[in-house]
């Protein structure tokens, strides 16, 4: 697996998150697996299993973060070049096909969001690896499951 780049915000967001569930949450569901346990007959317990099905859930939500952090380094935007679409850069571009222009910033890990006027895709997405170190005017075409994109970057604003 390759190592994606991600913020030092980001990388924190992700560390107190499993922080929170390791330290926090794990005891507390271990706690209250074991005041259904006290209750008896395991069988029939629900509380019990909700409990244990729930401790399941957690732990796999740990590992996750533990892989996602495993495979991340940190980044300062502000070093990144300039001119070219790289990590952390915000990008304008213009759908051929559909006369539309979009903003993209690229993110690492924990820091995507699809909403709002800028979307925060991962750097790992189609639309990102294909945007990689192209310039202003350059067109590209995306593969999709559902097709193809022409793209063509308008403008790369500056990192932070």
């Amino acid at each position: 697996m390759d190592r994606q780049p991600i913020t030092r915000e980001g990388f924190d967001k992700l560390r107190e998150e499993l922080r929170r569930l390791d330290e926090v949450e794990m005891p507390a569901i271990a706690e209250r697996i074991a005041e259904a346990r006290a209750e008896g007959d395991l069988r029939e317990n629900a509380e019990y299993h909700g409990q244990r099905e729930e401790q399941g859930r957690l732990a796999a939500r740990i590992a996750q973060l533990k892989t996602k952090l495993a495979g991340c380094y940190i980044v300062d935007k502000s070093e990144m070049p300039k001119g070219v679409v790289t990590f952390g850069s915000t990008v304008t571009v213009k759908d051929l096909d559909m006369d539309e222009q979009e903003m993209y910033e690229f993110v690492g890990p924990g820091e995507e969001n699809y909403d709002g006027p800028v979307m925060k895709i991962l750097t790992t997405s189609p639309i990102a690896k294909s945007l990689m170190g192209k310039k202003e005017g350059d067109q590209v075409e995306v593969k999709l499951p559902r097709g193809s994109l022409k793209l063509q970057v308008l403008k790369i604003a500056d990192h932070e």
